[in-house]
């Protein structure tokens, strides 16, 4: 018993680490998840584990668990793909918890889970393209309706390649437009 619990607990930590450092941490550069992801990974997986051997509901304790993880990050300012990986940390602990395979097959699948993600991750599928949103104070463009000038403009001012752009709002008190720009990295 003691045994099964360590192994699917190095397992759980392992995959959530790579997810982490080498996915998470690779493509976005930034630690503002590191904490949470890792810590609500280990919080799944340690009440999955305890709740395995009882008659509640796997689906339903999964369920609870997805529902508070989205419940606290409501207010907050947190993107789909952040929230995605939320949803996977989540996921990959009641998995390593519960999942009825011999540790060698659990980790082969959480090995696949997390290539694919690395994989649609990377730009070796199709090219993926940011979004940021700017304040441009050049209305006198936006009003023209000059696209390949505002474009020109905007690659020239941010450094960045934009193939297009939306504009959010005009302030014509500022003189200002708030513009969300697209571009591929």
């Amino acid at each position: 018993m003691l045994n099964d619990f360590v192994a699917r607990l190095i397992l759980d930590l392992a995959a959530v680490w790579l997810m982490v450092r080498g996915i998470y941490f690779g493509v976005y550069k930034t630690r503002d998840l590191f904490f949470t992801l890792i810590i609500t990974n280990l919080v799944i997986f340690m009440l999955s584990y305890s709740l395995n051997g009882t008659a509640f509901s796997m689906g339903a304790a999964f369920g609870l668990f997805a529902v508070f993880g989205m419940l606290r990050f409501r207010t907050e300012d947190i993107s789909i793909k952040d929230m995605t990986y939320l949803f996977l940390a989540i996921s990959l602990g009641v998995f390593s918890a519960v999942a009825a395979m011999p540790p060698l097959s659990m980790g082969a699948v959480m090995l696949g889970i997390l290539g694919l993600t690395a994989l649609l991750e990377s730009n070796w599928l199709y090219r993926r393209e940011s979004v940021r949103t700017v304040l441009y104070d050049r209305v006198d463009l936006i009003q023209e309706a000059n696209e390949e000038r505002v474009l020109e403009d905007l690659r020239l001012r941010t450094a960045l390649p934009v193939h297009r752009f939306q504009v959010l709002r005009v302030d014509l008190l500022r003189d200002t437009v708030q513009l969300k720009v697209y571009y591929f990295e």
